[in-house]
């Protein structure tokens, strides 16, 4: 594959590493051939590097399997996930999974990634509903426009939320940044 035909969301084999595009840019100057510039993640070790290649250079692609899992537990060094057609489990070790374990619960559903069998990780929904299980008290006429409290959620996340967030309420957390996005129903 043609590195000037990535595009983001594409994944493909480096240098031993398997890499997907988050973002990717062309440039010519004068007669010289073009490069071609990527930012990509690494999908064995979680970095994101820059890249740049040679207009003509090539790549070869990578075919990622997704499959649907459900999370089951976290003994404290592995996590639980089950097929929920064959019910087959697999175990991830938490090392892996460091961002991820911040949103979990028993029965998210997640997407496994797998590599020719290597497992390369989970993909987890944009947006979570978890639960408040603490939070600060709002300090008496603390009025100002956008004021913000702590608050522990039901997997021991720590994010900032409204002042009308009590506990025991379901907040939606955006996974992207770790940041509250709003209140559930």
């Amino acid at each position: 594959m043609l590195v000037n035909d990535l595009r983001p969301g594409n994944t493909f084999l480096y240098d031993g590493n398997i890499f997907v595009v988050l973002e990717n840019s062309f440039s010519k100057t004068g007669r010289q051939q073009g490069k071609v510039s990527l930012k990509v993640k690494n999908l064995r070790t979680g970095a994101r590097v820059d890249l740049t290649f040679t207009g003509g250079d090539k790549v070869d692609k990578a075919l990622i399997e997704k499959k649907d899992m459900q999370y089951l537990y976290n003994d404290g060094s592995i996590c639980m996930l089950m097929d929920t057609e064959t019910y087959e489990q697999v175990e991830i070790a938490n090392e892996k999974l460091e961002w991820e374990l911040k949103f979990l619960t028993d029965g998210t559903m997640v997407k496994l990634t797998e590599y020719n069998g290597e497992i390369l990780g989970i993909s987890i929904p944009e947006k979570m509903e978890l639960i408040v299980t603490e939070v600060e008290p709002a300090v008496k006429g603390d009025t100002t426009s956008g004021a913000q409290k702590k608050a522990v959620l039901e997997t021991g996340l720590e994010v900032t939320v409204p002042l009308f967030i009590k506990e025991g309420e379901k907040v939606i957390i955006n996974t992207n940044d770790a940041k509250y996005y709003g209140r559930a129903n």
